[in-house]
């Protein structure tokens, strides 16, 4: 069973938000580059994955990173009962399994569309990833239409080469 905290809020927020304020706030979002990922699980409750760019590193002790999952996603439910995910951080070349993974792609789909290997805790992690994160999920935070997963590290694969996929200004990008 994964541990859930919830955190008072600062200052109350309002039940919603105006539609000018979300917009700002998207359009202010879209100007934040970041690393483009594909975030993978199998287990008991089936494999699923997702692509995501709301992903940080929290701490080098004990490793772990910090990952938001959509609670309407199709892969949520797989996530949150298998407790275990593999982070991969894609390549320029990885672009097209990208939008199969951020769509309504059908999962079987997206996982025929690159090679994966399985983890020691039976995770896909793509074969040829810039960097794959093999974690297990220790803390889930309610972030209301999200939910914050604490991934602790146990696995770290990297590849030597290759340009990183960014997301910057509601495209892909490469560095």
């Amino acid at each position: 069973m994964l541990a859930t905290k919830t955190i008072a809020p600062v200052a109350s927020a309002p039940d919603s938000v105006s539609p000018e304020k979300s917009a700002a706030y998207r359009n202010g979002m879209a100007r934040l580059a970041a690393a483009v990922t594909i975030v993978t699980t199998d287990g008991p409750a089936g494999r699923a994955g997702f692509a995501a760019t709301a992903v940080t590193s929290v701490s080098d002790n004990p490793p772990t990173l910090l990952v938001c999952l959509n609670k309407g996603s199709s892969a949520y439910p797989a996530v949150s009962a298998n407790g275990l995910v593999s982070v991969n951080v894609l390549a320029a070349e990885h672009e097209p399994v990208s939008r199969l993974f951020g769509g309504k792609t059908p999962v079987d789909e997206r996982f025929a569309a690159a090679s994966w290997q399985t983890t020691d805790t039976g995770t896909p992690r793509l074969a040829d990833a810039l960097v794959s994160f093999e974690c297990r999920i220790t803390e889930v935070h309610d972030g209301s239409t999200h939910d914050v997963l604490f991934c602790e590290v146990l696995d770290v694969t990297t590849r030597e080469d290759g340009q990183a996929l960014v997301y910057f200004d509601r495209a892909y990008r490469t560095v």
